[in-house]
């Protein structure tokens, strides 16, 4: 990018990975929604600061005897660590981003871009919550790992492939680890931060890509005009891994000094090797994260392939395909809610007002965005005829702007404490700037009017991201950091799937349709290479009317996409009238040496 109280909270006790209830104080939750809107954890009076907090989890445990145990050096070190992580995320996600369009295109299959992006959506919104298990259960270093190896494996597989179905294959793991890697050090970050400095932690750590904005696009057009694209992918596959292993390695060896000094204790599980399959399966929810990911990806799927189809929507496998993964999405929401040993969403949080408005807030600003942002490089290359590094700027804007714009929110909510009054600024301007696209983003518009809107919209994204994760982190304790993280990105995730199938849904209904009444007819014979490959839309001259018919047919199909996303952001202001103006200087979540 990711509700109070359903009937009771799920607890693990700290000498047993078993489930029980936690009660919750009514005259807690009055307190809570008084004017002040504070939140303070129910047990924070009997804590004892030099210890950890007992009645949480084992990875919870883990990391609080880390910061009680560790130096200014090592909460030093970690956050060196983690810019670096970030530095090498954000260049290799630019580069990938700008490299895409051509790797479809490489195998012909342009138009298909969304499918790539719904399926790695899908399955990656369906791992967050099992990662947040791993971390609690296992420990933070453990589901840091995990995910990095999933990341190098996706980026191998990339480098390596010869074919779309392997790439997308890839692509799978490539998001999932990454996607889960980036999960894992916000939650670390969180671990090791005061709620009210949380936000300059999260702007300090994201700072690198103000560089990567510039360098990374750069960077791809010299790897697929030099090089190749494939190389986009190998060079990382062998840098990421060396700096990545550092933070694993920090936490590990904290983690034996806590032990050292006698603040955590090994505790045997008394479980075989069958027992202990047998009961991390029911653990992780196995069975549900597969019923969900492949449900939510053959039911979001045939929005976007459905114009390819030989009856179009007719077709009985699209017909079939929305049916099954329509039933497959009810059959988990009813195995999570009656049948699921241990359910993949904690339902505990899913009445809190603030948890809930702070995730419809993400899906609907995810959703909105990108239901225009998958197409944007092709537009501008092919619209106001950029080269793929001065696209790539143009897109990253974002980059730019967040980067610099959150070091100054973040110092000022670390001064003020409150968050939630960012918001009044930030949703109008969003929706005022992305309804000025749908002007500016068509032929004959300056790239620099492209520019100011790009600006417009950073500044009330930057500031969406930050209050999300602050309001949710901020409405539970230190026990469900890592769950209630894990639910902001799935419906994240989830928004980033419904806004690529919108996306999709709209490019393959608009644009073939629009260069069949566009196209002159020497160009008729090429319409399915035009309609598949970027090359072939550039290889046209500047005013000829071939490329003049593909600007327009791009012009045709955008403001389509853009108006559909700023009709969705609308509602974002009644979720932000959910969300709770909490003060941060009056909770507490973290102990011992942390920012």
């Amino acid at each position: 990018m990711g509700f109070a109280r359903f009937r009771s909270t799920f607890r693990r006790s700290s000498t047993q990975e078993t489930v029980t209830p936690m009660t919750v104080n009514a005259d807690e939750e009055t307190k809570r929604d008084l004017a002040t809107d504070t939140v303070v954890p129910a047990n924070a009076s009997d804590e004892n600061p030099e210890a950890p907090t007992e009645d949480t989890q084992r990875g919870v445990r883990d990391v609080e005897a880390i910061t009680l145990s560790w130096s200014k050096t090592m909460l030093i070190a970690v956050f060196v660590n983690i810019w670096f992580l970030y530095f090498v995320n954000a260049m290799q996600s630019s580069i990938n981003y700008s490299l895409m369009s051509y790797v479809t295109s490489d195998f012909e299959s342009h138009s298909l871009l969304n499918v790539i992006y719904i399926v790695a959506d899908a399955m990656t919104a369906a791992v967050y919550i099992p990662t947040a298990k791993v971390m609690d259960v296992w420990g933070r270093a453990e589901g840091y790992l995990c995910m990095t190896v999933f990341a190098t494996l996706g980026l191998i597989i990339m480098a390596a492939c010869h074919n779309l179905p392997t790439f997308c294959a890839a692509y799978v793991f490539y998001s999932i680890g990454f996607g889960g890697m980036t999960y894992c050090v916000d939650v670390i970050t969180a671990d090791i931060s005061t709620l009210k400095n949380r936000a300059l932690a999260f702007a300090f750590t994201s700072s690198p890509y103000i560089i990567t904005a510039f360098a990374g696009p750069k960077a791809a057009e010299s790897f697929y005009e030099k090089i190749s694209w494939r190389w986009g992918f190998g060079c990382f596959a062998i840098i990421f891994p060396i700096v990545a292993a550092p933070l694993f390695f920090i936490l590990k060896v904290n983690l034996r000094k806590a032990k050292i000094d006698g603040l955590l204790h090994n505790e045997p599980t008394g479980r075989t090797v069958l027992q202990s399959i047998w009961h991390y399966t029911k653990e992780f929810d196995a069975f549900g994260v597969i019923v969900f990911s492949v449900g939510l990806t053959v039911f979001l799927l045939p929005f976007t392939i459905a114009a390819s189809a030989p009856n179009g929507w007719g077709s009985g496998y699209i017909i079939a395909m929305i049916v099954v993964g329509f039933v497959m999405l009810i059959v988990f929401l009813v195995w999570e809610i009656v049948f699921a040993p241990t359910p993949m969403f904690d339902f505990s949080l899913l009445t809190d007002r603030t948890v809930i408005g702070a995730c419809l807030l993400d899906a609907t600003y995810q959703l909105s965005y990108y239901c225009w942002n998958n197409y944007y490089t092709s537009f501008l290359q092919a619209v106001n005829d950029l080269s793929i590094s001065e696209a790539g700027y143009v897109s990253n804007t974002f980059d730019v702007v967040s980067g610099f714009l959150l070091l100054g929110v973040g110092f000022i909510i670390r001064r003020t404490g409150r968050f939630k009054w960012l918001l009044y600024i930030a949703v109008p301007l969003y929706i005022f700037a992305q309804g000025l696209m749908i002007y500016f983003r068509r032929p004959n518009q300056s790239v620099g009017y492209l520019v100011m809107c790009q600006i417009f919209i950073s500044i009330g994204g930057s500031v969406f991201i930050i209050v999300e994760q602050l309001s949710i982190l901020a409405a539970v304790d230190h026990q469900h950091v890592a769950t209630v993280l894990a639910l902001l990105n799935v419906v994240g995730t989830v928004g980033d799937a419904a806004g690529s199938t919108i996306c999709g849904a709209i490019w393959t209904n608009t644009f073939y349709k629009a260069l069949q009444t566009r196209l002159p007819d020497s160009a008729m014979e090429n319409i399915d290479l035009i309609y598949e490959d970027l090359p072939t839309q550039l290889s046209y001259p500047v005013g000829s009317p071939t490329r003049l018919a593909i600007q327009s047919a791009y012009g045709y199909s955008q403001t389509r996409m853009l108006a559909a996303g700023t009709g969705l952001m609308g509602l974002c202001i009644f979720w932000t009238l959910m969300i709770r103006n909490i003060d941060l200087n009056k909770v507490k979540q973290t102990k011992g040496v942390v920012f």
